[in-house]
């Protein structure tokens, strides 16, 4: 029984490509996420029980956006520098020092500060994690690695609202949201644990990580063909990102719980394709799957415009879901194109190009939306058509041509 039990355990971390240091990796996720999610969701309503005015909940969401570009370069260049364990547990600790802010001084302003520490944790942790997974993981579970980590994060992001909302509803806003906040410190501390006594160190050598704009230019040809076709990919996403919710209660006059529903059907579709197309990915081109996600995201803002009944929302927030098909495939090929040595600064350099040129042109969204709703999802659908024309014609699969 013992031996069978051995196989099959062997046979799983082999399906997986899964190890100590990613099993270690996943819990961290889990737990982290956990913490961060039971009170950042409820940070606005926080912020206004304490004193706050809607302008400090504007400013909180347009720092969130752009510390979310800034993070992804700094966590990158000190992943590169420090090695990916060390850097994970600075940045747990850098969460803490947030949460430790926020429970210690209950006024709306330190709030605002103390979330510029704890929302770094996705934004500067993301880098470090694809470059223990390109570095624990064989190549051909690489992409299995990623879909893991993108499946895995979605457990807190559904979970921690509904334990963050028990908390406030049993003792009201303000000392719920710390109780929250306290227990997402305790559990950060037992999240650096984990990562010093699982995570495997670093065994490729580390390099000196270079300044943005050397590290850009360093980067491959197909990998600057992804970045561009990306942009256009998220100026597709970005300029009806916030008011699908409007479209949905606003103009269709359906309900709150009815929204909650079809975020809920965007998510399972998201997690039940992750490890199927990971499958996927090990027998055919990355090209042709990632070309298959940017083909959702530029659909879908046009199948938004006709979703006019339940019915019709629904399936479109299928293809919202359906978004995530080649996401992880995408993030684990901007690994695979860059360099040896310096894949979490290329990673953090990407996400840095991408998404302050993206904050930018996403600022035209307001816009577009007064103009009508139909002008907002049309210019979306067409940036998406840019992005995967140009994708699909000179877009280049990591099997063809190699960083130098």
């Amino acid at each position: 029984m013992t031996t069978r039990k051995q196989s099959i355990k062997k046979g799983v971390q082999k399906f997986f490509g899964i190890n100590a240091s990613m099993l270690s990796m996943l819990f961290m996720v889990i737990v982290l996420g956990l913490g961060e999610k039971m009170g950042e969701r409820f940070l606005p309503v926080y912020i206004i029980a304490l004193g706050g005015s809607a302008y400090a909940v504007g400013f909180l969401n347009a720092m969130d956006n752009f510390l979310s570009a800034i993070y992804s370069y700094i966590g990158g260049y000190f992943s590169d520098l420090l090695g990916y364990k060390r850097a994970l547990k600075l940045y747990t600790i850098i969460s803490l020092v947030g949460y430790a802010i926020i429970i210690l001084f209950p006024v709306w302003q330190a709030v605002i500060v103390g979330a510029i520490f704890f929302i770094s944790w996705t934004a500067l942790s993301l880098p470090a994690i694809l470059s223990m997974v390109s570095a624990t993981v064989k190549k051909e579970k690489q992409t299995m690695g990623v879909s893991l980590h993108s499946l895995i994060k979605r457990v807190p992001m559904s979970l921690g609202p509904i334990m963050g909302g028990v908390l406030i509803t049993t003792f009201g806003i303000t000392v719920g949201s710390r109780i929250a906040f306290g227990i997402a410190f305790i559990l950060g501390i037992f999240a650096i644990w984990f990562i010093e006594r699982y995570i495997e160190a670093q065994k490729t050598e580390k390099s000196e990580p270079t300044n943005a704009i050397r590290t850009f230019n360093s980067m491959s040809k197909p990998l600057k063909t992804l970045l561009l076709s990306d942009m256009f990919i998220r100026f597709a996403e970005q300029l009806p990102y916030a008011f699908v919710v409007v479209w949905v209660m606003e103009i269709n006059k359906l309900s709150a719980v009815s929204f909650s529903l079809f975020t809920l059907i965007e998510m399972v579709t998201a997690m039940l394709i992750y490890i199927p197309v990971a499958l996927l990915n090990e027998k055919t081109s990355s090209k042709w799957i990632v070309s298959m996600t940017f083909i959702f995201f530029t659909i879908f803002p046009t199948v938004l415009m006709f979703s006019k009944t339940f019915w019709m929302l629904c399936f479109a927030f299928v293809i919202r879901g359906l978004k995530e098909f080649g996401e992880p495939t995408r993030k684990a090929l901007i690994v695979k194109l860059a360099p040896e040595g310096s894949k979490a600064s290329t990673f953090g350099t990407y996400y840095l190009f991408r998404d302050v040129v993206v904050a930018v042109v996403s600022l035209a969204s307001a816009w577009l939306w007064n103009i009508s709703p139909e002008v907002n999802f049309i210019v979306a659908s067409s940036c998406g058509l840019i992005g995967t024309l140009i994708f699909m014609i000179y877009g280049k699969d990591e099997q063809h041509e190699r960083p130098a």
